[in-house]
């Protein structure tokens, strides 16, 4: 992965989680990165410590990435920082809450709509110009295993959301890949030790999910890191348009 040495990264929702997990991995590669956070402030703080004494540039920026006009100046504030863009790194998401169908009224759709996608498509259209100027660009987006097999009980719009950055990432590659752009998703499967499961997934739903993933474990935020970095590392190579899906075995497209 060293040849992310000196390249520029923003990652959204850089401050916990899988996004914490990415920073640490690109930092580790070489990387300069723009840590975006919500309301994770304590760990965008640490991972900016972490990157000075690794001896790499690193800011942190707040924003509501559902906001156009916040989106907007997050990219305009990261690629001033960091003297352009090479990477970006579509981490922000959430499931909100597990409803089923006779639970979601309008505002909930809408909200975990504009969390999971309209917040990436604002970041996104934001950075491309600067992703083109610096003449290869890489995208990665987050997406997950709910969004390929649709989810357990009670993430329907989730899962919604989740299958609509599959289908984002496709067409947007095949829109800029002329542009020297490439575009990439992973899928994540169970991942222990972040946030999202701790709140959203109880012990039982997780060994039972366990027991029917053929590596019999479940995956951890590191798994996730080292994809990302893959592709992101990949910025003049070949693949785009593409899913990675990391589950340890339960789906495989």
């Amino acid at each position: 992965m060293g040849n992310l040495k000196g390249k520029r990264a923003l990652i959204t929702g850089g401050g916990q989680g899988l996004g914490y997990a990415i920073v640490e991995q690109l930092i580790a590669a070489g990387a300069d990165v723009a840590i975006h956070y919500h309301s994770s402030k304590t760990g965008a703080e640490e991972l900016k410590a972490l990157a000075a004494k690794a001896g790499r540039r690193a800011e942190m920026f707040q924003a509501d990435l559902t906001q156009e006009a916040q989106a907007a100046a997050l990219v305009a504030g990261a690629a001033k920082f960091l003297g352009g863009l090479d990477i970006l790194i579509n981490n922000a998401g959430d499931i909100i809450g597990r409803r089923r169908i006779e639970e979601v009224d309008g505002a909930f759709w809408e909200k975990v709509i504009n969390v999971n996608v309209t917040s990436m498509m604002w970041v996104t259209r934001a950075a491309v110009p600067e992703l083109i100027k610096a003449g290869q660009g890489s995208i990665v987006n987050l997406s997950s295993l709910a969004g390929r097999k649709g989810g357990h009980p009670g993430s329907l719009v989730y899962s919604t959301a989740k299958g609509a950055v599959l289908t984002w990432t496709r067409a947007l590659a095949n829109e800029l890949g002329p542009k020297g752009i490439r575009v990439n998703a992973v899928a994540p499967g169970l991942i222990l030790g972040t946030r999202f499961h701790a709140t959203h997934t109880t012990d039982e739903s997780a060994k039972k999910t366990i027991e029917g993933i053929p590596l019999g474990r479940a995956g951890s935020p590191a798994d996730i890191a080292r994809a990302v970095a893959f592709l992101a590392s990949e910025y003049d190579g070949f693949i785009t348009g593409a899913t990675l899906d990391i589950n340890g075995g339960v789906y495989a497209a």
